[in-house]
């Protein structure tokens, strides 16, 4: 009876350990992959927070953010093969492919709905409300 119980249990950690083995090897072939952003954005959160975590290490990739500011030069940048993925409005895409150009870029994701846009103040304002601007001169402004 105890025998078995050696050989069940040996046969458990033999398993156990060439699990860990097999499924925690460390990838050696590492995808490098560019993005060019043409602004870092708060919107994309996820993305630096995954760059930071080391996430896409853990999944063999290592990622490379670079700004790029202004689409055309991200359209460039992909373009040319400096970068692989490039992160803009669709314009500089369309106005490639109405150039008449053979080798142009595909819009093939949108992430995020609409710019984004904030309120922000030199001071804090309790309980603020948007009628609190009515009479006010405010700077709107766009990065990119």
């Amino acid at each position: 009876m105890k025998k078995r119980l050696y050989i069940f249990i040996s046969i458990i950690l033999i398993f156990l350990i060439s699990s860990f083995v097999l499924f925690n090897k460390k990838n050696d072939n590492v995808t490098k992959i560019k993005v060019a952003e043409v602004a870092h954005s708060i919107f994309y959160a996820p993305q630096y927070v995954a760059l930071h975590n080391n996430y896409f290490k853990e999944e063999g990739l290592d990622v490379e953010i670079i700004l790029t500011p202004g689409a055309d030069k991200v359209t460039a940048a992909v373009l040319s093969g400096d970068v692989e993925i490039g992160f803009s409005g669709s314009e500089a895409t369309i106005y490639v492919y109405n150039g008449g150009e053979k080798d142009y870029l595909k819009t093939f994701a949108q992430l995020t709905q609409k710019d984004g846009s904030f309120i922000v103040s030199r001071e804090k304002i309790d309980n603020f409300s948007i009628e609190m601007l009515k009479g006010k001169h405010y700077i709107a402004g766009r990065l990119a």
